[in-house]
């Protein structure tokens, strides 16, 4: 059987994967040996040997470019073999056999939060802030705090600033919609929103002839094409220069321009009730009857937003985000558009009136508001922790895990268990365990709160209530890939005509130029001859599937997938798209970093694969988030919603309820 990752040599160094780049070869467990003795620090301790021991940061990459910064790294990032070891471990009961017994360390908290992410950290910040005497430990499996919210730092030749990217949670997207809990971590942060409008150079692409694309890959079809969808041109024009059969070119047509009442004799509450049967693509298919063309053209739509595709993308939600060039159909069912659906998933009803500019980032993504929590609550950590400073500010590691600090971060150490003390009832304490690269150990804790991903609880948690147990592992996330790269320049894609790009099929769903952003000192690159990075997305979830059943299937064949496939593929991608606009991969290419999250988009309630409980409930998020003697759930999975915002809500409800 043929390898499918197998690469054919000669089109690798024709891609130019032999030429040295910022690349590490710490992949996919090849560097065994690597990955143990990193686990077993001198102090037993996982981290330590990333820890540094001085600030690092961008203020000075010039002095401090190497391993100290965990936002430097290239190569594999996010969750990998070393991340994922012990909870795999757990999972498939191989851990418990081997470990020996555990080792108290001596240490009591008033709360240990695991998960250093936007919930686990909103956690501890608002218990602090609460009770500031209070001590906390914050536990996890990574090497940087964050969670989903990484961030990716390049440093290009020839003496040029750093460049920052985002490796998973970018944005403070749709602010206006955001929850109070939300609003209000951002207000005592000091994130004030207008100070993005003044910053970000929202029209810099427009003013370069620049938008967005599809280009219709040879995955999908037999020409490869790319069709720039520039504001204004009406559909007869964009849709002449697809590469698809004529019959599919006259359904496209019909669909953007004037398609009939495909209910017709249908109350509106029963056309909706009827989409919300009907994923986007059984809706083209079985209802409108369109050319498989048409179906092959529209099947990546929802994927860098949703993590899977139209054959998984509800009818209904469809219907909500159709626009001038996405999710053609609807126009002639007649229905109000004022307002949503109550078969819409929660998100989509949430933002339903917000029309929000797409300028409310950091450079970094939202990491920055993970390290502006964390430089309030350790002294020393960050230099500043303002909303101008932070993307510029140095950070000292060193400091997360001091015994004199009030606030403990103790990365690369998995928790391997939580357990009440007692009777759950009058339960007022809790012992938790964690693997420090050696051993087990466990610290006290007045009380817990779990910030980590639904699925992985029941193997830490113990005594949970059956049904609660079975709800928790009813959350499963979408797995998602999120590449940066940098550049050296980006004059292809202004000779093209794009900044961002929709793939029809390929293994990478989009490719975007980094967004024009500036906070504090830091300003992006506005010159097309300057370096840049580019973000692309993958989406593993296996089509043909819902969303939960293409998502388990995605995470398997995703561990399973070498770094060097994910690089080849992004290369081959990458220049079957700019060649034509004098693109290079092997010039053109300095560095990588590919975040692999195999648990990574929370799950959210969508039709029609949850119609046996969604709109009306009762919801299972409900109960799975039920507290547990001394131990409260957060996380986004227990909203659920994939949105920081419900990861800071999810934080609030789980302090109050331990200190209610």
């Amino acid at each position: 059987m043929t390898d499918p990752h197998e690469i054919n040599p000669r089109k690798a160094v024709e891609l130019g994967m032999e030429r040295p780049i910022s690349r590490r070869d710490f992949f996919d467990g090849v560097a065994a040996a690597a990955m143990i003795a990193t686990l077993s620090s001198p102090s037993g301790r996982a981290g330590d040997v990333a820890a540094g021991s001085g600030v690092t940061g961008p203020e000075d990459l010039r002095i401090h470019p190497g391993d100290s910064c965990p936002s430097t790294l290239t190569g594999l990032r996010g969750d990998t073999p070393a991340a994922l070891g012990v909870p795999h471990a757990l999972r498939d009961h191989r851990f418990w056999p081997h470990a020996d017994a555990p080792e108290p360390t001596g240490e009591c908290y008033d709360l240990v939060v695991v998960g250093a992410g936007i919930s686990g950290v909103s956690a501890a910040h608002k218990w602090l802030e609460r009770d500031p005497e209070a001590r906390i430990l914050i536990l996890d499996n990574h090497d940087d705090v964050g969670g989903h919210a990484q961030s990716n730092v390049f440093r290009p030749a020839g003496g040029k600033g750093p460049l920052f990217g985002s490796g998973g949670s970018a944005s403070i997207s749709t602010p206006s919609a955001w929850t109070s809990e939300g609003r209000e971590l951002l207000g005592g942060l000091g994130v004030r929103l207008q100070r993005f409008e003044g910053h970000a150079a929202q029209d810099l692409y427009p003013n370069l002839g620049m938008h967005a694309g599809v280009f219709c890959d040879r995955e999908t079809f037999p020409t490869e094409k790319l069709v720039v969808l520039a504001p204004g041109t009406k559909a007869p024009g964009w849709i002449a220069e697809l590469p698809v059969a004529e019959q599919a070119g006259k359904d496209l047509l019909m669909l953007y321009g004037n398609p009939p009442d495909w209910f017709p004799g249908l109350s509106a509450e029963e056309k909706q009730r009827r989409l919300a049967t009907l994923t986007y693509a059984d809706f083209l298919k079985d209802v409108c009857g369109v050319h498989p063309d048409v179906l092959r053209y529209v099947a990546t739509m929802p994927n860098a937003r949703w993590g899977y595709g139209s054959d998984a993308f509800g009818a209904i939600d469809a219907w909500g985000s159709a626009d001038d060039h996405d999710y053609p159909g609807f126009q002639g069912l007649g229905l109000d558009r004022s307002q949503p659906s109550r078969y819409n998933s929660p998100t989509m009803i949430k933002n339903w009136e917000a029309n929000d500019p797409d300028v409310y980032h950091f450079p970094e993504g939202n990491q920055a508001l993970v390290r502006m929590m964390i430089g309030r609550m350790i002294p020393g950590f960050a230099t500043a922790t303002g909303m101008e400073e932070i993307t510029t500010a140095g950070f000292d590691r060193g400091r997360l895990d001091r015994p004199g600090n009030r606030v403990r971060v103790r990365l690369s150490s998995p928790v391997v268990s939580a357990a009440n003390e007692g009777d759950l009832h009058t339960a007022t304490a809790a012992t938790v365990g964690y693997f420090d690269g050696n051993r087990v150990r466990t610290v006290q804790a007045g009380n817990v709160i779990m910030a980590c991903w639904n699925g992985l609880i029941p193997y830490l948690v113990d005594r949970l209530p059956p049904e609660q147990e079975e709800a928790l592992h009813g959350a499963i996330r979408v797995p998602m890939l999120h590449a940066t790269v940098q550049l050296r320049d980006w004059r292809a894609w202004k000779e093209l005509g794009v900044n961002r790009v929709r793939f029809t099929g390929a293994y990478w769903c989009a490719a975007e130029l980094g967004r024009p952003a500036g906070v504090g000192r830091y300003r992006s690159p506005e010159n097309p001859e300057e370096p840049i990075v580019v973000h692309l997305t993958g989406t593993p979830a296996v089509a043909g599937r819902s969303p939960a059943e293409g998502s388990v299937l995605g995470r398997r064949r995703l561990l399973a997938t070498p770094y060097g496939y994910l690089e080849h593929s992004i290369r081959d991608q990458l220049n079957r798209l700019l060649r034509p606009g004098g693109f290079d991969p092997g010039r053109d290419i300095e560095a990588i970093t590919v975040n692999r999250w195999s648990h990574g988009r929370a799950p959210e309630y969508a039709t029609p694969w949850d119609l046996g409980f969604y709109p009306d409930g009762p919801f299972p998020a409900a109960v799975a988030r039920r507290r547990v003697g001394r131990i409260a759930i957060a996380n986004s999975d227990s909203v659920p919603a994939p949105s920081a915002d419900a990861a800071i809500t999810a934080a609030y409800r789980a302090v109050r309820e331990l200190q209610s």
